[in-house]
């Protein structure tokens, strides 16, 4: 029971969160979904479900596809396509509150439903397998963001992990150039998180469109592969884009990197017995979040500050990688607490009207703007992929 007024900053919290702002960039929920049947409608394990979804602010989020590469060598694409038919099931089973979007305009009418838009995504080009008819079916499916590439190289584009052979290219190949000249053409929001650099810089200028990195962090802060540089931000920025900061604590701060090895290291984690890989790693989330060491969610405003420094607050946005994470920041560990983000941004001197931009307002322009207007192609699918 409250026993104290609001203090200005949770008013001011509130007020931004009643508009449901949050344009989350990139989320890997369904995957649990799918591997765990897990009803994604229903307050549940994991990091984001709807119920908690609602509470924080949530107004969309890209349902992120992504395939181990390890565990299907050679089957990304069907298993890229039984992830997108979890996402119908998830509209199908609650269409009151969850709504698969193609464009802006369709994203406003789900909001002026009360529904959380969903916008159906992948996690590296390895989906595609080496095919621009696969990605036009994936379009035709509502495929609406691309991140070009995850962790593993291929043919046609490097990632920004060590360990690429002779046949990976620099940067991108003239295959990869063609990829993204046609996921502009499509209508398909073109994301450089997980590229190599010199991928990064060919994607810049290849793409006719803004561009985003939806889940990285500033190299500024913390030397990690996966963070871009301040000269990258002003690219990104030059180009009409959008940084989305990651809430993974190992790509935000050192100590955290060395406490994430710490744990996985220990017999808790190894000694872990579950069926599948998903059960697996569900597991190891309630392991890390009760024995590591928190990182507070300071350290994500940290990010967001320099980069707003850097590109200016208009090119910045989130990214959590909820579900995709193993840990999350403390008072942001799941999809309920983006308010306690607002509330931080709110205490280092941000405006509420930035603070919604930041959340939310900056992605959602960016997606607006690459997938144009009109409505979605895949309207006559849906049913075929329930």
């Amino acid at each position: 029971m409250r026993t104290t007024e609001p203090g200005p900053f949770e008013l001011a919290r509130d007020r931004i969160l009643a508009r449901r702002p949050v344009f989350d960039a990139h989320v890997d929920s369904i995957g649990r979904a799918l591997d765990l049947e897990h009803d994604l409608g229903e307050r549940g394990a994991g990091q984001l479900d709807l119920v908690r979804a609602a509470e924080g602010g949530l107004g969309a989020w890209v349902v992120v596809a992504w395939v181990d590469p390890e565990l299907f060598p050679d089957a990304a694409f069907e298993r890229t396509r039984a992830m997108f038919r979890a996402t119908r099931q998830l509209e199908a089973r609650h269409p009151d509150r969850f709504r698969i979007v193609g464009n802006d305009e369709e994203l406003e009418a789900a909001a002026q439903d009360g529904c959380i838009a969903g916008i159906p995504g992948i996690e590296g080009g390895h989906a595609i397998e080496g095919s621009l008819e696969n990605l036009a079916w994936f379009f035709e499916q509502g495929l609406r963001v691309m991140t070009l590439v995850w962790n593993n190289h291929l043919p046609w584009i490097r990632s920004c992990e060590v360990g690429a052979g002779p046949d990976v290219p620099a940067g991108l190949s003239s295959f990869g150039r063609k990829v993204v000249r046609e996921m502009n053409r499509l209508g398909i929001v073109v994301d450089l998180s997980h590229a190599g650099v010199q991928s990064f810089y060919d994607a810049l200028e290849e793409t006719r469109a803004p561009a985003i990195a939806s889940h990285s962090g500033c190299r500024a802060l913390h030397d990690h592969p996966r963070n871009l540089d301040d000269e990258q931000l002003r690219r990104l920025a030059a180009n009409g884009g959008v940084f989305g900061v990651v809430f993974y604590p190992p790509f935000l701060d050192a100590a955290a990197r060395e406490e994430a090895k710490r744990v996985r290291t220990s017999a808790c984690v190894r000694e872990i017995v579950a069926p599948d890989p998903a059960a697996r790693f569900l597991k190891r989330q309630r392991i890390m979040r009760a024995k590591a060491s928190p990182m507070s969610a300071e350290r994500v405003a940290d990010h967001i500050v320099h980069a707003v420094n850097v590109i200016g607050v208009d090119h910045v946005g989130i990214g959590s990688d909820y579900d995709g994470i193993d840990w999350a920041p403390e008072k942001l560990e799941d999809a309920s607490c983006y308010g306690h983000l607002a509330e931080l941004l709110l205490q280092r001197g941000f405006a509420e009207d930035e603070v919604a931009r930041i959340l939310g307002d900056n992605m959602r322009r960016v997606f607006a703007a690459a997938t144009g207007p009109g409505t979605c192609a895949f309207e006559s699918q849906r049913a075929a992929l329930v």
